[in-house]
């Protein structure tokens, strides 16, 4: 798990690339609330806004996931921490008002860019 990157994943650079070239303008691996230690992705601080670029297999992606046959029962508490630990992370954003916009990382860059794109806009308004 350690050789598991972080940030800078194929997918999270596509996205930002993708949001970039829109005009919008955010922060990377950054904690959307002072004292939350859990960092989005990509967060735009005045629009409220925290984007999440989730594996499939660490996230346990309707369409993607899969279970390890090895050490079974170790890897489906481990991955039921970790959609535990998004609701909480998603109720406690959603509780300080701010938007939540998860995106899977098998999702196309411009489709999730657009998701983003009409969140960050809804509360700033057009360029």
């Amino acid at each position: 798990m350690q050789n598991q990157r972080r940030r800078d994943t194929g997918p999270e650079l596509a996205l930002r690339r993708a949001v970039w070239a829109r005009g919008l303008r955010y922060r990377v691996d950054t904690a959307p609330l002072k004292g939350l230690r859990r960092r989005a992705d990509l967060v735009f601080t005045r629009a409220q806004v925290a984007v999440y670029v989730d594996g499939c297999f660490w996230h346990r992606c309707p369409i993607h996931a899969s279970a390890p046959k090895a050490n079974g029962q170790w890897w489906s508490d481990k991955l039921d921490a970790n959609e535990r630990r998004d609701r909480d992370t998603d109720e406690r954003l959603d509780e300080a008002g701010w938007i939540v916009v998860r995106i899977w990382e098998h999702e196309d860059a411009g489709e999730a860019a657009e998701k983003v794109e009409a969140a960050v806009r809804s509360r700033l308004g057009p360029a």
